[in-house]
């Protein structure tokens, strides 16, 4: 696959995002089912693997990540996130969301952080982690402190490369003062833009963009018309009966222009992203070896300018109806 830089880190264009491999996001999935998908995306090239001790309970995620690059670890880089899986006992501040629970709880002082990192190690069954995120800023502690904490793991070989998740443009500024940011990872599709004081930022700094939910939580497939059990979407107002319906209805434009194109409404999603910068690469996350191969083919679909400037046009009018997560 086609690569890009985040930094000084070279990644394939469309990495996989695993969260999606865990029981509770997109409803139920067995650990054999998963590490199948996991290694269809690997074998087809998305060698960029992203994860989170947050995902799944007890760092489900990161155990099964561990297991499926167990015997290619060279062949992968490995992401991971740390602020959220917060210890028992200890203190958590609230970063507010825009999904129903209203908040999630974040921790990172700088004590905490070579704890995380070691716990992640451990779950991933690796001597390092390839690109450490903070999960999420915590409203609590400057972002330089976390940052400052997380530069050791570096000089300690635990870490190569640091990113930060979910952050504004300020926070961005501040943090590469304190040591070389590779990535920002952020959400950034059809479905919401990204901050434009971010990616300038990130532009001017040359720190590489992680579009997360690059598919809008699967809506730019075109092929979600309701909701299963147990499926985390269901606090997302953009998923409600009422506004899933009428957001399918104003997503219509797009789905016909991929039709006409000879693409899948998430191809389409995926390369018209990679068009908007250089420097910017995405994780999608599938459970269908079919459906990951159809996803990654997007990273070698050129959109001429004339299909560049009518999906903004349209996206100008699509405006989805509820919020998204931040």
């Amino acid at each position: 696959m086609k690569t890009r830089e985040l930094g000084n880190l070279q990644v394939p264009a469309l990495g996989f995002g695993a969260m999606v491999l865990s029981p509770g996001v997109y409803g139920e999935i067995d650990d054999v089912r998963a590490e199948t998908a996991l290694k269809a995306a690997m074998d087809a090239g998305a060698t960029h693997v992203d994860t989170s001790d947050a995902y799944g309970p007890d760092g489900h995620n990161e155990r099964l990540v561990g297991r499926a690059i167990k015997g290619r670890r060279d062949e992968v880089v490995v992401a991971t996130k740390f602020g959220l899986a917060i210890p028992a006992g200890e203190d958590s501040r609230s970063f507010p969301v825009g999904y129903e629970f209203g908040e999630l709880r974040v921790n990172g002082e700088p004590r905490m952080v070579r704890g995380y990192a070691e716990r992640s190690l451990r779950n991933l069954d690796t001597d390092v982690i390839d690109l450490y995120y903070a999960h999420y800023p915590d409203p609590g502690v400057p972002i330089e402190e976390t940052v400052g904490a997380m530069a050791e793991l570096v000089g300690a070989g635990l870490v190569r490369h640091l990113g930060l998740s979910n952050v504004t443009a300020e926070q961005l500024r501040s943090a590469h003062a304190v040591h070389p940011i590779a990535a920002v990872q952020n959400e950034w599709s059809m479905w919401r833009p990204v901050d434009p004081d971010l990616l300038a930022a990130a532009r001017e700094l040359g720190v590489g963009i992680v579009a997360w939910s690059p598919l809008g939580n699967g809506f730019l497939t075109g092929t979600v018309r309701s909701l299963g059990a147990g499926d985390f979407r269901h606090h997302a107002p953009r998923f409600s009966a009422e506004n899933l319906a009428r957001n399918n209805d104003r997503y219509a434009p797009i789905r016909d222009l991929a039709t006409a194109l000879g693409i899948t409404p998430a191809q389409l999603a995926l390369a018209w992203l990679l068009h908007q910068d250089e420097h910017v690469t995405a994780i999608p996350g599938s459970r269908t070896p079919a459906h990951i191969e159809e996803n990654l083919a997007a990273a070698d679909i050129t959109l001429h300018p004339d299909t560049l400037s009518r999906i903004d046009d349209t996206l100008t009018r699509f405006q989805a109806l509820g919020g998204t997560l931040l």
